[in-house]
C-alpha cells in the first residue's frame, strides 16, 4: 500500500468559463486537483490569485454533468456551475 502525503504546495486552478463582464469562473484546488472549491472573480483578481498562489493551471476541462439528469451515476458528481446552468436553462 502506498503511503501518499498531501502536498498543500501543490495549488490548481482550472477556468470553467469567462463570463461577461469580465468575471472568471474556476475551480481552485490545494494538493488535489479533484478536491476543489468553485469560485467568480474578475479577471484582474483572477491572475493575481493565480499569481500569488503559484498555481498550476489544469488545460483538461472535467466532465460536468447536469445536475439531476438521468444519466448521472453518482448522486454527488454536480457542479455549482452545472445546477445554475442547469436552473437558468442554459447547456
Amino acid at each position: 500500500m502506498e503511503n501518499k502525503i498531501f502536498d498543500t504546495t501543490h495549488k490548481f486552478v482550472r477556468v470553467i468559463e469567462a463570463r461577461e463582464g469580465g468575471l472568471i469562473e474556476f475551480e481552485f484546488a490545494i494538493g488535489e486537483p479533484e478536491l476543489f472549491v468553485e469560485l467568480i472573480m474578475p479577471a484582474h483578481a483572477f491572475v493575481e490569485f493565480c499569481e500569488a498562489n503559484q498555481v498550476t493551471v489544469l488545460e483538461q476541462v472535467r466532465a460536468l454533468k447536469s445536475a439531476g439528469t438521468e444519466e448521472e451515476d453518482d448522486a454527488l458528481a454536480w457542479s455549482l456551475h452545472s445546477a445554475r446552468n442547469k436552473v437558468s436553462g442554459n447547456k
